[in-house]
This record gives C-alpha cells, structure tokens and sequence, in this order.
C-alpha cells in the first residue's frame, strides 16, 4: 500500500512540472503493425538429427497516434504455448494500450509492454534470432495488465515505473498481488547508456513467497558497432523461497557493410545451491544478418549449449532466421 502512495505521489509532481511545458502538435496518423518470425533449423547431437521449418511468431495490430499526444495501440501475438502441441498456435492480445504524451512524461495503461527487459532487449537488436536474457528464461513477463510512467529529467538521465498484474498477457489475474518496478537510464556520454532496474512481484497467497528482480545494464552504439552486457539476479523464483536465479549476457556486433551486420551474444545461467541444475546452461551464438530491402531481414547464425547438469551433453544447431516487418 506504501508503494502505491509513493508513485502516486511520484505522477502528481510530474504533472505538475509538465503543465508549462508546450506540445508540438502533430497531424493525426495511423499504421499497421506486422511482424513476423521464422527460421529453418536443425540440431545436432550424438543421440539424434533435428530438422525443419519454422514459424515462430507473428504480430498482427493498428496503432494511431492522435495531434494531442495521445495514441491507441492494439497487437495480436500469435505463437507457440507450452500448454498445447507445438504443432499448433495459439493467439493471444498482446498489447491494447492507450498512451499519453507531454513534455518529457509519457504514460502508459492498459496491456501494456513492461519495462523490466525492454530496453536490453532493444539494444540486443535481434529479437527475432533470439529472446533476450531475461525473456530467454523467464525472469518476467513482456507484457502485461497495468500501468506504467517514464520521466526524461535531462538529456543523461530518465526514470520509469510500473504498476502491473504479475500475470503476463497470457494469464488472467489470480491473486491480490501486484508487480512493482522502479527503473532509470543513465547517458553519461553519447552512445554509452547504463539501466538498472529493481522489481518486486508480490505473491499475494499465503505459502508463496514474493519473486524479487534486480537487474543491470551497460552499453555502448555507435553507427559501426554495439557492445552490451547485463547481470541478472531473481530471487524465489516460482515463488519457493531460497530458489534464486543468476545469470549475466554478453553481446556485439559489427556493421561490416551497407546491409550486413555480424552478431555474437554469451549467455551464463546459474542457481543457487543447483537447484534448477537441469536448466542451468551457457549458451552461444555467432551469426550474420543480411537486410533484403526495407521490410525484410534474413540471419544465418550458429547455436551451441552447454548444460551444467552432470553427464549432459552439449548441443550444437545451425538456424536460418527470417523477419518480415513494418
């Protein structure tokens, strides 16, 4: 209830501060929004050979931003559930969200993207090829039912909260729980950028314990190459307490042409006291990406996995990735 109070507090300030500064009025527009994601894939191993098409996700929504700052955005995320076949689909609303903004605030409500991974996941780059970090292996959700504030105080710095379910887009609320988060961005320099985020789930039920988020981030764009790395750090993971998970990416890439870039990420999952040992792993990949015009972006990448379980084997696999986009 005190969090409540305090971010409450925090947008009331903020509306204050905004009320003199001027809007820049645009003429009202719309667009369609589709994404999709595909590959060809096989895995090699010493048991078996996997090979085959296919079609990972799509998004398929309308955004229209009106001269007021106010914009409307809706988004059907049509993809793979664990709770069916992975020969089916399965559609859900990922995003149907109104948001306001003035000056330097922006507001957010509705399904709503969250802000725990989103910016890392921007910075990677290749959503497409691969999830970042922490979508990879479930610290949090990517969107969800609630609402959401960023601040831009100065050209370096800007901070974000969030107020959401806890659920995801892919499940109604259960509990009386809520998921909190406070975040702020850092530009010291131009092209260098630092985020550090702090979350807590609260579980609501009795028996449960509450899931606990930290994060860090720091990176650096320039126009020829990226380089990032992030730690992260949940604790009571699927709410059992003293199961907490770390882990910490690494990722670059190089523009070595117009429309091709090359891309290698690292990636090292652990828990503690190896509890969740049959999931830990490192991974790796190395790869390209070839952009076929403006919509349209082809990515030949190679995989291996390493698993910390003791007599696992690692696993190697080559993908063809596809985006087509607008």
């Amino acid at each position: 209830m005190k969090t409540k109070f305090i971010l409450a507090g925090i947008l009331t300030c903020i509306g204050f501060t905004t009320q003199a500064q001027e809007v820049k009025q645009e003429e009202p527009k719309g667009k369609a929004i589709v994404q999709v994601f595909g590959n060809f894939n096989a895995g090699f191993s010493q048991e078996k050979t996997n090979i085959g098409f296919d079609l990972e996700r799509s998004y398929l929504g309308y955004e229209y931003k009106f001269n007021n700052g106010l914009s409307v955005k809706g988004v059907m995320d049509i993809g793979k559930s664990s709770d069916v076949s992975d020969y089916q689909r399965i559609a859900y609303i990922k995003n149907a969200m109104v948001s306001w903004k003035k000056g330097n605030l922006t507001l957010n409500g509705g399904l709503i993207s969250t802000t725990q991974f989103n910016f890392q996941e921007k910075f990677w780059g290749y959503r497409y090829v691969m999830k970042s970090f922490q979508d990879l292996y479930k610290f949090g959700n990517s969107a969800d039912l609630g609402i959401s504030v960023s601040y831009k105080f100065a050209d370096w710095v800007s901070a974000d909260a969030i107020i959401v379910n806890g659920e995801g887009y892919k499940k109604l609320q259960k509990g009386n729980g809520f998921n909190y988060g406070l975040g702020a961005t850092l530009t010291p320099v131009k092209g260098f950028q630092i985020r550090l985020y702090g979350g807590f789930n609260d579980s609501g039920e009795k028996g449960k314990e509450s899931i606990v988020n930290m994060a860090g981030f720091v990176g650096y764009k320039s126009k020829r190459f990226t380089i990032g790395a992030e730690y992260n750090h949940m604790l009571n993971a699927s709410n059992k307490k003293g199961h907490d998970q770390f882990g910490y990416s690494v990722f670059g890439s190089v523009n070595v042409a117009n429309h091709t870039d090359i891309y290698a990420r690292f990636d090292d999952l652990y828990s503690n006291d190896d509890w969740n040992i049959a999931k830990d792993e490192r991974t790796a990949i190395l790869g390209a990406q070839f952009k076929a015009g403006k919509y349209v972006k082809i990515a030949p990448n190679f995989r291996m996995s390493m698993p910390k379980a003791d007599g696992a084997k690692k696993a190697y696999s080559a993908y063809i990735n596809c985006y087509f986009g607008f």
